[in-house]
């Protein structure tokens, strides 16, 4: 019997493509799976987005 994905409120990160494009880690999907079988983006190749909030930017 074939059993299908877990539901869950939660929807999966949504992974910049073009970083992931050469990635040996998650193999260019932008997205491992953990061993809970929840989604996380790639560590290696997506950062996280450049505004942080918490940054001090220069000559401000």
């Amino acid at each position: 019997m074939a059993y299908g994905a877990h539901h869950t409120p939660l929807l999966p990160p949504h992974p910049e493509l073009a970083l992931a494009r050469d990635c040996e880690h998650c193999f260019g999907w932008g997205t491992v799976v953990t061993r809970d079988g929840d989604h996380e983006l790639c560590l290696e190749c997506q950062q996280p987005s450049g505004d942080d909030e918490g940054t001090a930017r220069a000559g401000s």
